[in-house]
């Protein structure tokens, strides 16, 4: 689909601009947008609000036919809500107005409303959020079906701006389009069976983003990793046939000395639990147990469509966890890359397993930001739902500017985190008679100790944890991956090139 900005100018008076479909706001009570007054020449819009059939409520709307005195073959009428219109109300309405018109029999579509008067959000909010709900209403999974799903004929997405806001517009069009399609690719990965989408799958679509962007690129194989001492890594991956691989991807765009960016994604392609097995009903949904790889994999998708002027690096260790005669044992001792003794009392909590030796590795790159990405938790879904992430970082300066940072993208991308504790007196539940410590802290706070023992390996660095168990995919009816938090960390990333 192409969206593109036009012109409000003389040229392209909105009442003579041909298309299949033409989307203009009412606000509550049957209140005019600006907009819609100028497409009120002669009445035609006011006598359609008199029929009684919209009321400007947000989300409510009225389909004309071939309206009178207008040129597009279609007039959607859409209600906003009061005026300034809140932002949940807009959503709403953005929400109805694709649902109406992915149905129609029209190839284009031109969107004119008073994005102006959405209450505290730009232009550039706004077209990300409609952005946004297409990429959301109009996703397909059906690579695997030999009877294709019934798709859109909308082809073409206009935004009708005065001339004015066009520069920002398409900065704006470009910088949403970069990140639904990072989306994209994150759900897609996520939907693949685990059959296919291996950790070697994961080391090739990461080649393939380094050919098209010109990342540096760098696939570590189980003997390098040995060499490496990832012991913790490794524990897991030798339950599995399928070779792990230890992924680098390379962005290096800011200044040379610069410190970079680190994101470092949870690559378990499928999580059986390992000798801990997991019940049976619902397993198949733990070929989602790598959404955190694709997040990065979709983030650096969009990094690249946007070039930013800074140094990233995505790290993504990948495996499997599978019980086997090689497999984790509960009881067995593993020694990861900082030196730093593990016991592994449940075989289920790997992924914390293989984060540990990533987040070593990371100290190498001497990074300004370390971020991790995992669908870590079960306690975290029974915490938060499936409606935040979970936020953790230590409580100091430089983590709780960290953190108020990603929450303030949070807000603007619609990908919301919920920002919970880290603290020592959590720690006393990671004690271990045999070992530095173990690898879970029981039923209480699971969330939470989870990124306590992850803070263990994170102590030369500002980190943040985000566990993404309860956001990353769906279950029932709309089972599938949902590309989240690419756009949380998308948008974390362009704020902080502006803010340069």
């Amino acid at each position: 689909m192409d969206f593109s900005i036009k012109s409000a100018d003389k040229k392209n008076s909105l009442n003579t601009v041909k298309t299949g479909c033409l989307v203009v706001g009412i606000y509550e009570e049957q209140k005019l947008t600006d907009e819609a007054i100028a497409l009120d020449i002669d009445g035609s819009v006011t006598h359609m609000l008199e029929s009684g059939d919209i009321s400007g409520k947000p989300g409510s709307t009225l389909l004309v036919n071939s309206p009178k005195g207008i040129a597009a073959k279609r007039l959607l009428l859409l209600g906003l809500g009061k005026k300034p219109v809140g932002e949940k109300d807009f959503r709403k309405a953005i929400e109805t107005a694709i649902k109406s018109i992915k149905p129609l029999n029209t190839d284009d579509l031109l969107i004119a409303l008073p994005f102006d008067t959405i209450s505290n959000r730009d232009l550039s909010w706004a077209i990300y959020c409609v952005l946004s709900e297409f990429h959301v209403q109009l996703y397909q999974s059906d690579t695997f079906k030999n009877k294709k799903e019934a798709s859109t004929k909308i082809r073409n997405v206009s935004f009708y701006l005065p001339s004015g806001d066009v520069t920002i517009a398409k900065n704006a069009l470009h910088q949403a389009k970069a990140i639904t399609d990072g989306m994209t690719l994150a759900r897609n990965l996520g939907n693949l069976p685990a059959n296919i989408c291996t950790p070697t799958y994961l080391a090739k679509q990461a080649k393939s983003l380094a050919q098209t962007y010109k990342f540096g690129i760098e696939i570590l194989d189980k003997k390098q990793i040995e060499s490496l001492k990832m012991g913790s890594f490794l524990s897991v991956a030798r339950g599995s046939d399928e070779p792990p691989k230890f992924i680098v991807l390379k962005h290096m765009k800011g200044k040379s000395k610069e410190a970079p960016v680190v994101l470092v994604g949870k690559g378990i392609t499928f999580d059986s639990g390992g000798i801990s097995l997991k019940p049976g009903a619902g397993m198949d949904e733990m070929k989602f147990d790598m959404c955190g790889a694709a997040s990065v994999l979709g983030t650096f998708k969009a990094i690249g469509e946007l070039d930013l002027r800074q140094n990233i690096i995505g790290i993504i260790p990948a495996c499997e966890n599978l019980p086997s005669g090689h497999a984790n044992k509960p009881g067995d001792i593993v020694t990861s890359m900082s030196g730093q003794t593990i016991e592994i009392l449940n075989t289920d909590a790997e992924g914390r397993l293989i984060l540990c030796d990533a987040l070593t590795y990371a100290e190498r790159f001497h990074p300004a930001i370390v971020i991790d990405i995992a669908t870590l938790t079960g306690s975290c879904v029974a915490a938060l739902g499936h409606v935040n992430s979970g936020l953790f970082t230590r409580l100091d300066d430089a983590h709780d500017k960290l953190a108020n940072d990603l929450i303030d993208a949070s807000k603007r991308s619609n990908d919301p985190v919920w920002r919970m504790p880290v603290e020592d007196a959590y720690q006393e539940q990671l004690k271990s008679n045999f070992a530095d410590m173990a690898n879970i802290g029981g039923q209480p706070a699971g969330c939470v100790t989870a990124a306590c023992f992850l803070e263990r390996f994170t102590k030369k660095y500002t980190w943040a944890h985000l566990d993404i168990a309860g956001t990353a995919w769906k279950s029932g009816p709309a089972k599938g991956a949902t590309g989240r938090p690419v756009p949380l960390l998308c948008t974390y990333l362009i704020q902080r090139e502006n803010k340069r």
